[in-house]
């Protein structure tokens, strides 16, 4: 993985954004629209890979305004990276020819996706592979793009991956370098290939188009076995004390005294409970990574954590996210996976019955842990008038941490309904959960 720097010519004078006006410095003339570096990708220049059927894959109704642009799943959100960032996904292989989309209405509608998490901390991964003479946007554009996108969308963006960067994106950063700012510069980063990414974000937690794929594969074949081997190193054996990445029997079978809640869970959430009720923010944030990595280390070496030693809420959220996230089988089951992205066809007056039921087909260990993680969660939104996380908030923040399909892959068309059900949740846990 490399980063650029980009640095802002008005950083010496201490300017963090630079004014709207320096935005016209940039000179484009209708042939200059034209005049694109060329595509250095040796795959086809045939059509993009989207959807053929109309509307398939899309998350919204056909009478949506946005539905003739999600329909060909250009955005995505895929759920939290390693860090518990949120992860929205642009793919440029997925772009019909100018004729066929209107660029105002993608901007508006990646403004409108984006305006779901801004509030969080996120991460953007742009696949630029696809992007090629028939459906790259004009310079004036992506001008126009960057005029819209103001500081409430760069404040918590942590990181841009550029995932098979060529030479036509790098002459484009190097093109609007005066434009962008010291701080988001450091934000960029190249991916040269898939493994690499793993190190931000599990790829099978993302769809990454067949053409993608493809490419990264042809790339990486063309390299020594040597390389590839130092690319690939293999996956270390589970430690006798490993709590992420372990079943829950398992976990609870170590455990003396037979708890069914996970040691992980009661850490963070006993101290959250001390410490974290009244922190504006609490799970939007991310927290450093080498404390991350080294909290897992610690609690699979079997070490003990105190995080109230070392006194960040941020991390001790992070750490609960994470851990969820890491389980082999999501908390809510794979079982009930249909049953959930289906939940918005169940009437609002059977709901309470519906997932009562669908919960009393979760395992033990699945039904004490997730009880255990909602009445914590309803703790933390009955102080959303400080820490501004209500359960709509709450929901979107886990949601996707609960739920999963089975090829582990997170879209749009399914995070919508985990949300909508993990918010029902919250919203009637006191009938849910009652004897």
């Amino acid at each position: 993985m490399s980063s650029d720097l980009l640095v802002d010519l008005n950083d010496d004078l201490g300017v963090d954004d630079p004014p709207s006006n320096a935005l016209d410095l940039l000179k484009l003339s209708p042939m200059g629209d034209k005049l694109w570096p060329p595509d250095d990708s040796s795959m086809s220049k045939s059509e993009t890979d989207i959807s053929k059927r109309l509307g398939e894959g899309s998350h919204l109704t056909w009478d949506h305004p946005y539905y003739d642009i999600a329909r060909h799943q250009i955005v995505e959100v895929a759920g939290d990276d390693n860090f518990g960032r949120k992860v929205i996904v642009f793919n440029a292989c997925r772009m019909p020819p100018h004729h066929e989309l209107d660029h105002h209405k993608l901007l508006m509608y990646l403004k409108a996706t984006l305006d779901q998490y801004v509030e969080s901390d996120y991460t953007l991964i742009y696949f630029h592979n696809g992007l090629t003479s028939e459906n790259k946007p004009s310079l004036s554009w992506l001008r126009d793009a960057y005029r819209e996108f103001d500081r409430k969308y760069k404040k918590n963006i942590k990181a841009l991956y550029i995932v098979h960067p060529t030479m036509f994106i790098k002459t484009l950063l190097i093109l609007f370098k005066p434009l962008i700012s010291f701080k988001f510069g450091r934000k960029i980063n190249y991916i040269n290939y898939l493994s690499e990414l793993e190190d931000v974000v599990k790829c099978e937690q993302l769809v990454i188009p067949t053409r993608v794929r493809d490419y990264d594969e042809k790339i990486r074949a063309s390299l020594k076995a040597s390389v590839q081997a130092q690319m690939s190193p293999p996956r270390s054996p589970p430690l006798p004390n490993q709590q992420f990445g372990v079943p829950l029997p398992t976990l609870r079978a170590r455990r003396s005294d037979n708890e069914a809640v996970p040691l992980v869970m009661q850490d963070t959430v006993a101290f959250l409970m001390e410490q974290g009720l009244e922190i504006e923010g609490i799970f939007r944030r991310s927290a450093n990574v080498t404390l991350v990595k080294d909290v897992q280390h610690r609690y699979n070496s079997g070490e003990e954590v105190s995080f109230s030693q070392m006194e960040d809420v941020h991390l001790a959220a992070v750490i609960l996210k994470t851990f969820l996230r890491e389980l082999p089988e999501p908390l809510l089951t794979y079982q009930l996976y249909n049953d959930i992205v289906n939940f918005h066809n169940v009437d609002s007056s059977s709901q309470v019955t519906a997932i009562r039921n669908m919960l009393a087909m979760l395992p033990e260990e699945n039904y004490a842990s997730l009880k255990f993680l909602i009445e914590f969660l309803v703790q933390v939104s009955a102080q959303s008038e400080i820490n501004k996380m209500n359960n709509a908030n709450l929901a979107v923040v886990f949601g996707p941490n609960l739920l999963w399909g089975q090829d582990a892959a997170m879209t749009l068309s399914a995070i919508g309904p985990i949300n909508n059900f993990t918010r029902t949740l919250l919203d009637q846990h006191h009938k849910v959960f009652s004897p």
